[in-house]
């Protein structure tokens, strides 16, 4: 028989000294120990299960973390698509009002591309209607024949003018010569400057061989030589016959018609600037229509000298607008001679045809 051992457990780990140990029989040594074994095997399957539940634990947290950024993500992803239904929203709103507007527009482009048509057609017809105008045109009744008429017509008032030029001859002359213009009988009067004398070598112009002397007509004590009036007066009737017949050729009516009688010519006047000496009183009540034309006398013998120098005044006026109307221009209210020597060489003039 086996003498009995004793055997010391330190069950549980180290303990405090003041612990008791526990002393074991060797009977019970195998029990303790199957025991022993048993727990340590139970432990070691606890840390198994604790080190797989760590593991769960965290893939849980993971899962968890993940499904938190997803939600997140997820919550972001809403709002962007709220955001772009807004948008959407706007979009289509502004695409409907813009469908409208367009809609519109084509009706107003309809309408305009029907009135294009009427006017095309329109424009059409005026096209066809200016071509057989120019055609008509060019025809032997067109344009080129009406401007072989009007060659015909100036070439038949070069003609006549020609004569007139025959007839009442402009000419210069040089040497000691009075001078050949009437100028403002009234500034010469008001001045007093008048001497008497006439310039001395100074060109002068003549019709028919006469001159138009300047002689300042305030007082008969002027006239040193009633002849010369009398030429003058004489001058002035063939200025202004040669500016009817002129007139007449040209087919112009005169401003300021006049009334022939060689030497004892008027011009007429239906609105006058000055009053006539000569002129009754008319009541204020009378229209100015029913007012025969004034006539002021183109001579000086028995007349008043400012009727005479405004009748000269208004002989210049008619010759600056058949100058005018030839498209030439007026040398001045103070030379009448001048005036009508250049009427006379406009309308002869080679141009005068083509224009």
């Amino acid at each position: 028989m086996e003498p009995k051992k004793t055997v010391v457990s330190s069950e549980g780990g180290k303990r405090n000294h003041d612990e008791k140990v526990k002393v074991l029989q060797w009977e019970d040594y195998e029990q303790e120990l199957a025991r022993l074994c048993s727990l340590t095997a139970a432990l070691n399957e606890a840390k198994q299960k604790k080190q797989l539940l760590e593991e769960k634990l965290q893939s849980t947290l993971w899962l968890e973390a993940e499904s938190l950024n997803c939600s997140n993500e997820l919550d972001e992803m809403r709002e962007k698509l709220e955001h772009r239904k807004l948008v959407m929203g706007n979009t289509s709103m502004n695409s409907k009002v813009l469908k409208e507007k367009v809609k519109k527009e084509e009706d107003q482009l309809s309408n305009d591309i029907r009135s294009l048509l009427v006017a095309g057609t329109a424009l059409s017809l005026a096209k066809k209607r200016l071509q057989d105008a120019n055609r008509s045109l060019a025809g032997e009744m067109g344009c080129g024949h009406l401007k072989s008429l009007q060659r015909f017509v100036r070439l038949r008032q070069q003609f006549m003018v020609s004569q007139v030029q025959l007839l009442y001859p402009v000419k210069v002359t040089t040497g000691h010569a009075p001078e050949q213009e009437l100028e403002s009988f009234t500034s010469i009067i008001k001045s007093g400057n008048y001497t008497g004398q006439k310039p001395l070598d100074q060109g002068s112009l003549t019709i028919s061989g006469l001159h138009l002397t300047v002689i300042p007509f305030t007082k008969k004590s002027f006239f040193t030589d009633k002849k010369e009036v009398q030429r003058s007066a004489t001058a002035l009737g063939y200025v202004a016959h040669a500016v009817s017949l002129i007139a007449s050729y040209l087919q112009v009516p005169l401003r300021y018609p006049l009334r022939l009688g060689g030497s004892r010519s008027y011009v007429r006047d239906y609105a006058p600037s000055i009053e006539p000496s000569s002129l009754d009183v008319i009541s204020d009540s009378l229209v100015s229509t029913n007012l025969k034309p004034v006539e002021f006398p183109l001579f000086l013998e028995g007349q008043d000298s400012t009727r005479a120098a405004y009748a000269v005044f208004l002989l210049n006026k008619d010759l600056e607008q058949l100058l005018n109307y030839i498209g030439a221009r007026s040398l001045g209210p103070r030379h009448v001679l001048a005036n009508l020597r250049e009427l006379l060489r406009t309308i002869l003039a080679p141009e005068y045809i083509d224009t």
